[in-house]
């Protein structure tokens, strides 16, 4: 008996795997625990275009990430913050400061747990940050913190 396994089954394969198994084992343990499918060609075919699907989606992903990535490259980010007498910054620039000013003046919406600051921003200057957009992609940008008066 053919089945499609639906889920990881250990000692026999990953999820979209067809496998040749013994009826038994395939009508009583996994159809009936709903680790996998009786591999017809219906069922087959209907694997095949959720999977087409699913790569369809993840390069529109891929594209969109790509977009924004030369977007944020291409651009500067500039943060108002308050000084303290010393020169330097009264806290510090957070991840979530830039996710929102990537809102504000670019209009992209990145995610602050996607934002990696390799050291805490508590200095005025030009400062680089890496964005992390998914699928491997990374994007860095300038962000410029001024003094607020």
């Amino acid at each position: 008996m053919k089945v499609l396994l639906i889920k990881d089954v250990k000692g026999l394969g990953k999820t979209g795997e067809v496998h040749e198994v013994k009826d038994g084992y395939g009508k009583n343990f996994l159809i009936g625990k709903g680790f996998a499918l009786h591999a017809t060609t219906e069922v087959l075919n209907k694997h095949k275009a959720h999977e087409r699907k699913k790569a369809e989606q993840e390069a529109a992903e891929i594209e969109k990430a790509k977009e924004i990535a030369t977007t944020i490259e291409a651009s500067k980010l500039t943060i108002k913050h308050k000084v303290g007498a010393n020169g330097h910054l009264i806290g510090s620039v957070t991840n979530k400061e830039i996710s929102e000013a990537l809102v504000e003046q670019l209009s992209i919406e990145v995610d602050k747990k996607q934002i990696h600051l390799e050291t805490k921003i508590k200095t005025v200057g030009i400062f680089n940050v890496d964005c992390k957009l998914g699928h491997g992609i990374h994007a860095t940008i300038k962000v410029d913190i001024i003094a607020e008066v």
